[in-house]
């Protein structure tokens, strides 16, 4: 299998005190893996190994196959902590700054960008006065402005509102789903997580405690569609002959619970109402993301 980011063994301690402690984590391409741990677990510092930020006392990276990590951080955009930008300059002066640090002739991917998060027409508008949900968008823009194949993100949504997290994850899904971007973020919202991410990594103390996709979390939380409708007889035949769903049980106030296929839940409630019947119930529901992962640190988290 072919990984675009591959890290061994990293370890980093500060003042004695070890920080990031053998942690491994591998990377295929168009996934978007989700990192996740407590403050101090030591997130942050493993993103700033990858950016050469700070050096690893000891491990390797691979990034596209290659140890030329320099070379290959071309492909790669880092936001770690915070989006860095002059605050005295407005969302296209910042831009055109990254643009020609980089060497990007293209002057027209700063209009098409700013369109993208929602900033063109914010003028002479310095970054000083943007809210913090505008400086976390014009720093999306400014990462994609290279075209980069993979973005770590550090708390990309940490202080948005409701309807900015919204606009943030589906930015971020255009990027997986039209652009085949691979995504590496940390966030204490997991709930954000768990609607955007295809993997995860538990990280405790510096060491990985698990690594586990989407589907697997979803295994092992016992997550389960609930679907009721007017009609349940009809509803299990649709299941069985035309979704292949076999993994479901009908219970005594004649809900449904469907076990599998819970990442195509758009073809469930297409196929059910397009045969006729009125959906009344449609929830998943079983241990959540947050959960499991209370479950695995224990009750200290963000």
């Amino acid at each position: 299998m072919d990984y675009v980011m591959e890290l061994d063994g990293l370890s980093k301690s500060y003042g004695g005190k070890k920080v990031v402690d053998s942690f491994s984590l591998k990377m295929e391409k168009g996934h978007v893996y989700g990192l996740i741990g407590p403050n101090g677990a030591g997130k942050t510092t493993v993103m700033k190994m990858m950016a050469g930020l700070t050096g690893a006392d000891c491990g390797s990276m691979r990034f596209f196959g290659s140890e030329d990590l320099d070379g290959m951080r071309d492909r790669i955009s880092f936001i770690i902590e915070q989006p860095y930008m002059d605050l005295n300059m407005t969302a296209r002066q910042n831009m055109e700054y990254v643009r020609l640090l980089r060497g990007i002739p293209d002057r027209k991917r700063i209009d098409e960008l700013l369109t993208f998060v929602g900033l063109a027409d914010t003028g002479k508008k310095i970054a000083k006065e943007f809210s913090l949900g505008m400086r976390q968008r014009l720093g999306l823009a400014m990462a994609m402005l290279p075209g980069p194949e993979i973005m770590v993100l550090d708390e990309p949504i940490n202080g948005l509102d409701p309807e900015g997290i919204i606009d943030v994850r589906n930015m971020l899904k255009e990027l997986v789903n039209e652009r085949g971007v691979t995504l590496l973020i940390s966030s204490h919202i997991l709930k954000e997580l768990s609607e955007l991410c295809t993997d995860y990594a538990i990280i405790r103390n510096g060491k990985l405690i698990e690594e586990l996709s989407h589907e697997e979390l979803l295994q092992r939380t016992n997550t389960r569609l609930a679907l009721q409708t007017d009609d349940v007889a009809r509803t299990a035949t649709i299941l069985e002959d035309q979704l292949n769903i076999h993994d479901y049980k009908i219970t005594h106030e004649n809900e449904i619970h469907v076990y599998e296929k819970l990442d195509d839940l758009k073809r469930i409630s297409k196929a059910v109402t397009e045969g006729g019947l009125i959906i009344t119930r449609f929830n998943l529901e079983g241990e959540s993301l947050e959960e499991y992962y209370i479950g695995k640190v224990g009750g200290n988290h963000e």
